[in-house]
């Protein structure tokens, strides 16, 4: 039978995986099945510095190609794995081969939402970010003048649009919720940078949903919004989300749920299968969450490898995520998922400022803006599992944060 390990998806939590079973002086055969024709990268650049032209594909790599190599990393790139047949261990790939494995993890992440086929009808112009080959087709079409349709108000959405103004494009970003940030972050929060896009010059309209594209030629020049409008555009960004990367896990009657379902440990439904990062579900406080970060992808894919090594090691997130949007850096520490309260303090600078999520008295998640004091002491916190009887504290804006630790 097969020692090999098989990773399926060549992204941040496969190489971290891969890197840490080397740590581990595990030396069993390793082979990453990437469906991208790069190794693996670094993603969260991509709608910034990698589309700004700040950064290059080679800066965005984890480790150059020869480490692969050096460390008998097998790395496929540009195929996909098609079918899986857990009785035989054996995964059949796209360009038909047949891998043989002991074990074989999931590390598919997630797919963006492509807007419906009955609003785009065909036309170019239209493009989603998730890869470096999305960030090379939509670079071209990023010029000064031109007129940029951002449909979903997230943060990927945001970050889209502070890159386009940053390169001189006009810009309007629609958002069919009541208001931007509304599935991850406070009104505050989303007060604060519905603030920072307007004074940068987007034009911001939320409780307006896309009611249609039009075009010329085969390419898209306008807009038809739900509340009537006409907008002219020449190009159209979707950030409306994403979804796990399960179809494969799926169609082998391994257990999903809003993606491929593990234990506290990593492990499916089947016991030689593993799944982690974007693509994997796991318990959080009582609840089946996805994590969609890179401190998940790392963290629960070395978890994963201590796993795969015989511990019996349960993983426990410590999430945090970032988002920049122009000159201002978003930290979060924590996750924010059930609070029901939450208490706005401002920072010791100017433009620094912080909110502090609480569910049923208990701290849960911070989010910092220009403000790192308040992050590492939401982090310290939230770390440490100090979070009870603190609201009072943070509410009282003559308390020094730092006296919270």
């Amino acid at each position: 039978m097969s020692e090999r390990l098989v990773i399926i998806g060549g992204g941040q939590a496969a190489f971290a995986c891969a890197a840490k079973l080397r740590a581990l002086n595990d030396m069993r055969p390793v082979t990453i099945v990437s469906r991208e024709d790069a190794y693996p990268y670094q993603r969260p650049p991509l709608s910034k510095k990698y589309l700004l032209g700040e950064m290059s594909l080679d800066r965005l790599m984890f480790r150059p190609v020869e480490w692969y190599a050096e460390n008998a990393i097998d790395v496929l790139t540009g195929v996909s794995a098609v079918s899986l047949d857990r009785s035989r261990k054996r995964v059949a790939l796209s360009d038909s081969q047949v891998l043989d494995y002991g074990n074989l993890v999931f590390a598919t992440g997630s797919t963006p939402r492509s807007l419906p086929d009955a609003l785009t009808q065909g036309l170019a112009g239209i493009f989603t970010i998730r890869s470096f080959a999305d960030a090379d087709r939509l670079r071209p079409h990023m010029e000064a003048g031109k007129r940029l349709l951002v449909v979903g108000g997230g943060y990927i959405g945001l970050e889209a649009a502070s890159v386009a103004r940053h390169l001189g494009l006009e810009v309007t970003v629609i958002e069919a919720a009541d208001r931007i940030l509304a599935r991850v972050a406070s009104t505050a929060t989303a007060d604060l940078f519905r603030d920072i896009h307007r004074a940068h010059g987007v034009e911001l309209l939320e409780g307006v949903g896309l009611a249609a594209l039009t075009g010329e030629a085969g390419k898209v020049k306008g807009a038809e919004l739900s509340d009537g409008r006409h907008l002219d555009v020449d190009l159209v960004i979707a950030g409306i989300g994403a979804y796990a990367e399960d179809g494969l896990a799926r169609a082998a009657g391994i257990a999903c749920g809003s993606g491929v379902t593990v234990d506290e440990c990593g492990r499916t439904s089947d016991p030689d299968i593993y799944a982690m990062g974007d693509c994997a579900e796991l318990e959080w406080k009582g609840r089946r969450i996805r994590l969609e970060s890179v401190q998940n992808a790392v963290d629960q894919a070395e978890n994963v490898a201590l796993n795969l090594t015989g511990a019996h090691e349960a993983y426990r997130p410590k999430p945090w995520f970032w988002s920049d949007q122009y000159d201002v850096k978003l930290q979060i520490a924590g996750f924010n998922a059930g609070y029901d309260e939450t208490i706005a303090r401002p920072g010791a600078r100017e433009g620094a400022s912080s909110v502090w999520y609480f569910a049923g008295g208990e701290l849960i998640a911070v989010d910092a803006i220009n403000d790192a004091k308040a992050y590492v002491v939401g982090k310290k916190l939230l770390d440490s599992g100090r979070t009870a009887h603190l609201r009072d504290s943070v509410a009282n804006l003559e308390t020094d944060i730092k006296s919270l630790i």
